[in-house]
């Protein structure tokens, strides 16, 4: 019963130390739901894949405002179906990359409440690809840009230590260059949790 009341007491004096400090760091993990989007006669979206990122943040915090830079690796892709065939035996191209993702994120606290927060957050990202795999016919992988440029949206919960993340990205540019191709994106969903390390 003392180890539970001592865990409790230190988890509250470490809580308040961090709810005064302006800078946070801290590692987080997540799962993604991926997908390849493309303007094409000949393709179409084949679904997403699910996958998972890790990496660390950091947050300064300017009242209700903060600037949250983080990098992570990342495993995101897609699949692409060719229908210029059969249709109900349409080919498939799964697209496998490896990133590392920088976004550099400005958020706003919506609610406060002593160790709570609802943040909310939008911010660019820089996708830099690492290693990437596509199993099909009808793509190589020179086609794939080596790094692309994109945009994160979504909201964010606080508690204590712990960061609840959930956020929409969606690439800018177009990410595959290749004939009677067009609008090449990549998107994808993500729901992190991250711990505070400082």
């Amino acid at each position: 019963m003392k180890k539970i009341v001592l865990f409790f007491l230190l988890t509250f004096f470490v809580t308040a130390l961090y709810a005064e400090s302006p800078i946070k760091l801290g590692l987080k993990a997540g799962y993604n739901s991926s997908k390849i989007s493309i303007d094409s006669d000949q393709f179409k979206e084949g679904g997403s894949v699910n996958n998972y990122l890790a990496g660390a943040f950091l947050r300064l915090n300017m009242n209700k405002i903060y600037l949250q830079p983080e990098a992570y690796f990342n495993s995101k892709g897609g699949v692409l179906k060719d229908i210029s065939g059969n249709p109900v035996s349409a080919a498939k191209n799964d697209f496998d990359l490896k990133t590392i993702d920088v976004p550099v994120l400005v958020g706003v606290k919506l609610l406060e409440k002593g160790s709570f927060n609802l943040r909310a957050n939008v911010g660019p990202l820089m996708s830099f690809i690492i290693d990437k795999d596509i199993k099909g016919d009808d793509f190589t992988t020179s086609g794939l840009e080596d790094n692309f440029f994109g945009w994160q949206y979504g909201v964010g919960l606080d508690f204590l230590m712990f960061s609840l993340d959930a956020r929409l990205e969606s690439s800018s540019g177009d990410i595959y260059s290749g004939p009677n191709l067009d609008d090449s994106k990549s998107k994808m969903f993500v729901v992190s949790l991250g711990i505070d390390l400082l």
